[in-house]
């Protein structure tokens, strides 16, 4: 079983159920923070240390107060973890169900195990944890697998995200060209951006470039 975890949450009792799974495994050393800068941080010194963790549990939402934080989410922070720690083992722990979100964690960030927070979620937790320690298979919750199936998976990357967002802000698809090269994006011809904008369309059945917008806004994606 792992010997040293840190879990990165800022609620206090959700901090205590996650530590009572985890004694319950046997894990020797559990650390907690509340502050994503603190948790990269923590694992930062502990590898200089040649003391480093085994597995990081992490939410996704951070409350903002006093404290200044550069990294503001539990996905950012995963983020810069995985390109720190390209081994490390990365659960989340979230209410967060939004397609795009799990679709991107698994495929770009490459977590091992995403457990919904639900009623059981401590319980399923514990279990997710077991399955990644032992197999090398990944754990997703039955809630938000239907997130993973092929055909909802389709590639939606940070590539569309940019063009949906740059739609509701009015921009023309020769301004948006414009803005991509500037980025050193690509593609950013004005021919490229229109084919994948007709396939991002289609793809969301939806009628125009406003309806377009406002779908992938009910769906969490801008």
């Amino acid at each position: 079983m792992f010997k040293k975890v840190l879990i990165a949450e800022d609620m206090d009792f959700i901090n205590s159920g996650i530590k009572s799974q985890l004694a319950d495994l046997g894990i020797a050393q559990i650390d907690y923070v509340q502050y994503c800068d603190e948790a990269l941080l923590k694992l930062k010194s502990a590898k200089l240390n040649n003391q480093p963790f085994d597995l990081l549990i992490s939410d996704l939402s951070f409350d903002e107060d006093y404290v200044e934080q550069n990294i503001q989410s539990g996905e950012e922070l995963i983020k810069a973890v995985r390109k720190e720690f390209p081994s490390l083992k990365i659960a989340v722990f979230s209410i967060e169900d939004k397609e795009y979100t799990v679709q991107t964690l698994f495929n770009e960030h490459k977590i091992n195990a995403y457990v919904w927070k639900s009623r059981e979620g401590l319980r399923e937790l514990k279990k997710a944890i077991q399955q990644i320690f032992n197999t090398e298979s990944n754990y997703i919750s039955p809630q938000v697998a239907g997130s993973m199936l092929k055909s909802k998976a389709i590639e939606i990357v940070e590539y569309d995200i940019f063009l949906i967002e740059c739609l509701s802000k009015g921009y023309l698809q020769e301004e948006i060209s414009a803005i991509l090269k500037e980025k050193s994006w690509s593609p950013t011809s004005v021919s490229s951006i229109e084919k994948r904008l007709k396939f991002l369309r289609e793809h969301f059945n939806a009628t125009n470039p406003t309806h377009l917008v406002a779908i992938t806004k009910d769906l969490g994606l801008i």
